[in-house]
């Protein structure tokens, strides 16, 4: 048996869109996308969304919106995929890593909270969350702007306490949904929380517009500039050609805009089949020995699963369970290795193996399985046998 590790989940009813767009006179900025907006703006619970070409796009964006600029210091998670943090290079802005919570995998929200005042109110204490190359130096002057945090695998960040902090250090709030969508936190939809907030929609996510990603939030004048920005830097009234500030080719395609019309239309199948797939892992799982099954926090009050991922114990050879399932038709992946011992970030900045030791002991046990929610319940417990055939042997 061979099982692939992600695969999105087409119907007919997507097919028979996009070939509805393909007989139109429009194939970019079109009304599909008006209507992909409006319909997911109804579904985060937000008065706008724009729509982007990826995840990546919308968080770059999103930091260009909330005053983000060269030098200024953005608290975020080592643990996340690396656009998360290249987002803040890309506008000559610093990340600064707060170490994660072991159970939930986000940011540590008492960690955040300390961060956030030393940065802010004591500038002795300031220099020991900044990257070991800039500490002491000049940049170490920077002002803290933002949080970021991100909903990891689709687990919600504690957004309670971040959004005080926020509020009485007069941060941006920009939140890092991409793996979140239809996640719930105290009963209320991610991506509605910060002052915007970014969903990404890649082959392996909860629902899928090939690439593509979107920015939620209920700020007008954020979701105007969004639009330009997207746009080449457009201005509002949308002349012809008439730039009025830097822009990007950030826009999402007629195409892509009628597949996440009618993925969206599916959202409660789609996140419901990836539910079943979750439960029966867990439920296989849960007593095997040297496996501990994914967490979920009581303030995270849906799930939304986008990955299912499992941590080995210290005592197991990951690599070696890894070939042992290979072998037997199964592919899996480490996720995630942390951001600041990736190498762009060790050269840059100087972080080395001990720098946030939660994300680190995180990152070397966790073990990403096949995922997806039109998985059988015979292929998952294939998985499941094979990976207990693996670590016995």
């Amino acid at each position: 048996m061979h099982i692939p590790l992600a695969c999105p989940d087409i119907t007919q009813a997507e097919i028979n869109l996009v070939n509805q767009v393909l007989h139109t006179p429009y194939l970019s900025m079109g009304p599909m996308i008006e209507h992909f907006e409006n319909s997911f703006a109804r579904y985060v619970g937000t008065e706008y969304a724009v729509a982007v070409s990826s995840g990546t796009a919308g968080l770059h964006l999103a930091l260009i919106a909330a005053g983000v600029g060269e030098g200024d210091l953005v608290l975020t998670t080592p643990f996340s995929f690396v656009a998360s943090a290249n987002c803040i290079l890309y506008t000559g802005a610093v990340p600064v890593f707060v170490d994660i919570d072991p159970h939930t995998l986000n940011m540590d929200p008492a960690l955040v909270a300390e961060a956030v005042e030393n940065l802010r109110d004591h500038p002795s204490q300031a220099a020991r969350w900044l990257p070991p190359k800039i500490r002491g130096s000049q940049s170490a002057d920077c002002e803290l702007k933002a949080l970021l945090p991100v909903h990891v695998f689709g687990q919600a960040c504690d957004m309670e306490p971040l959004m005080d902090l926020a509020s009485r250090y007069e941060l941006a709030l920009i939140e890092d949904a991409c793996e979140a969508l239809g996640t719930e936190y105290n009963h209320r939809r991610v991506g509605s929380f910060g002052d915007c907030a970014v969903f990404a929609f890649y082959p392996n996510k909860q629902i899928t517009t090939g690439e593509g990603g979107i920015i939620t939030t209920d700020r007008e004048e954020w979701a105007q500039l969004f639009r330009s920005l997207r746009n080449q830097g457009r201005d509002d009234s949308r002349v012809w050609l008439n730039h009025v500030r830097l822009g990007y080719n950030y826009r999402m395609d007629e195409l892509s805009a009628a597949l996440g019309v009618a993925q969206l239309e599916r959202v409660e199948e789609l996140l419901s089949g990836r539910e079943q797939v979750a439960r029966w892992y867990s439920q296989q799982l849960s007593q095997v020995e040297g496996v501990t099954v994914p967490y979920v926090a009581p303030t995270t009050t849906r799930m939304s699963w986008f990955v299912y991922v499992i941590r080995l114990a210290s005592e197991l050879d990951r690599d070696a369970v890894m070939e042992g399932l290979a072998r037997r038709g199964i592919p899996t992946r480490p996720y995630f290795p942390p951001i600041h011992l990736q190498p762009l970030y060790r050269e840059r900045f100087g972080y080395r193996e001990g720098d946030f030791p939660v994300a680190e002991s995180v990152a070397r046990s966790t073990l990403a399985l096949p995922f997806h929610g039109r998985l059988s319940e015979e292929e998952v417990a294939y998985v499941c046998q094979a990976l207990r055939e693996v670590i016995v042997s």
